[in-house]
C-alpha cells in the first residue's frame, strides 16, 4: 500500500454561524461545532483510506475561544497518523474577525476514525508520511497518545509504551 501525506487528506470547510446554531450568549453551540468537526474529520479519513470510515473516539477537544453569531468559521482537518486500520485526525478551527478579516485559531480537536468494509469489519489503510515540521510533530505525538489510551484501557503494559515512556525517562 502506497503511503500518503497529510495534505492528501486535508479537508477545509468554511461556513457562517447562524442564529439557530447559537446559545443564549449568541455563540456557536459546542455540539454544533463538534458535529462540524466530525464531518470534516470523516471526509479527511475517507480521503486517506478511500474506505467507509466510522468515528472511533473523540480524543481531545479544546473550546478555547467563543465563536460568535455571524462569524465565518473554518474547520481544517487532516490525518496526522495512520495505524493498521485506524487513523488520527487533527482538527483546527479558525474564526474570521468580522471587521478586519483576520483569522485566529479558536479551537482544536483530535478524533480517531477506523476504516471498515461494507460489513463493518476493520480494513488496512495506507501509512502516512508527514512532510512539514508541524505534520512531523503531530505524527510523533499521535503514537504517544495511542500508547497512553492503550495503557489506560489496560490493553498495553506501561513498560511497553516506549514512546510514551521516553517523555518521562532521562537518557
Amino acid at each position: 500500500m502506497q503511503a500518503k501525506t497529510p495534505e492528501d487528506s486535508r479537508t477545509i470547510m468554511t461556513d457562517l454561524v447562524l442564529p439557530s446554531e447559537t446559545n443564549p450568549l449568541n455563540n456557536l453551540f459546542g455540539g454544533e461545532l463538534l458535529a462540524r468537526m466530525d464531518r470534516a474529520a470523516s471526509i479527511a479519513a475517507r480521503r486517506h483510506s478511500r474506505r467507509i470510515v466510522v468515528t472511533a473516539s473523540v480524543n481531545h477537544v479544546a473550546f478555547n475561544k467563543a465563536v460568535p453569531l455571524g462569524s465565518v468559521v473554518t474547520v481544517e482537518a487532516a490525518v496526522s497518523r495512520a495505524f493498521k486500520t485506524s487513523m488520527e485526525i487533527f482538527i483546527d478551527v479558525w474564526v474570521e474577525d468580522r471587521e478586519s478579516g483576520t483569522r485566529s485559531k479558536a479551537n482544536e480537536a483530535i478524533y480517531t476514525f477506523v476504516a471498515v468494509d461494507e460489513t463493518g469489519t476493520p480494513v488496512k489503510i495506507p501509512p502516512i508520511e508527514p512532510e512539514t515540521d508541524l505534520e512531523k510533530e503531530r505524527f510523533a505525538a499521535a503514537l504517544r497518545r495511542k500508547q497512553l489510551a492503550l495503557v489506560l484501557a489496560g490493553k498495553m503494559k506501561p513498560g511497553d509504551a516506549t514512546e510514551l515512556k521516553a517523555l518521562f525517562v532521562n537518557s
